[in-house]
């Protein structure tokens, strides 16, 4: 697969995977794929799962603008805040050299940066941690637990995190969303969801007083381990954080596409 065309993979990934999350919560969920506009807005209090992407391919500057104008005015019409998802890779050369100002200009503000993985090396052999002992969420409990260390993580009230995911019958039985366990205390997570031919890898998490010891990178092994051998799959994508970025090509991802996050200006 070209770089192009990972690219694409990667922002068709998000819309494909953050339909069934927005669609799986309570509320005015507005799922709609505009021209050169995927809307995902649960809005809910979870931020990740309030969602606009831009979709055009070699997009320009005068087009980007235009689509940016039109995102931040459904974003403004929102109870609760989200991200503007921006793939760099599918703009020209001239429209990123203009992006910061192009947002600035739109009414948004830049939070933060990650990158799109994939590859193709899946079944991975089944992990394990000196540390760990792995439980798959099936309960409300487990899932209030993924909830939290995601909020942890991400520096979000625990409450937000618990909007999002808490009394989803999606992460209990589709998605094969794991807990890495230190002497039966949940201190990491992540999950693997089938997504049109790949697996993809969501919502890691690690407790910040438990970063650095491995424990992100041995439950996302699980997830993948568990997803490829219930699914057949041998693709695997992801949108890593920049925290997490140096963890996954160990596992067998190869970087695409930078992703950068933009959030309404106050």
């Amino acid at each position: 697969m070209t770089g192009r065309a990972e690219s694409v993979e990667s922002m068709e990934q998000l819309a494909v995977v953050w339909r069934a999350m927005v669609l799986d919560r309570d509320g005015d969920a507005d799922v709609r794929d505009l021209p050169g506009i995927a809307v995902r807005w649960a809005d809910c209090r979870f931020p990740f799962w309030n969602c606009v992407t831009l979709t055009d391919v070699d997009a320009g500057p005068a087009l980007v603008e235009e689509r940016l104008g039109r995102s931040v005015d459904i974003m403004r019409a929102k109870t609760h805040p989200g991200f503007l998802w921006l793939f760099e890779d599918l703009l020209t050369d001239e429209a990123r050299a203009g992006m910061r100002a192009a947002t600035a200009k739109a009414g948004l503000e830049y939070a933060f940066s990650g990158t799109g993985m994939a590859g193709d090396f899946l079944p991975v052999p089944e992990p394990s941690h000196p540390d760990l002992t792995f439980a798959r969420v099936t309960t409300d409990e487990q899932l209030r637990a993924y909830a939290d260390l995601n909020s942890r993580a991400y520096g979000f009230p625990l409450e937000h995190g618990r909007d999002g995911l808490l009394g989803s019958t999606l992460w209990k039985n589709q998605v094969h969303a794991y807990l890495g366990l230190r002497d039966g205390t949940p201190v990491t997570c992540a999950g693997t969801v089938e997504a049109e031919g790949r697996l993809f890898v969501a919502l890691v998490a690690t407790a910040p007083e438990w970063e650095r010891r491995g424990y992100g990178e041995a439950v996302t092994r699980k997830a993948l381990h568990e997803g490829a051998k219930s699914s057949g799959l041998i693709r695997a994508t992801l949108h890593a954080t920049a925290a997490g970025a140096p963890v996954y090509p160990r596992i067998g991802f190869r970087p695409n596409t930078p992703v950068h996050f933009y959030g309404l200006k106050n």
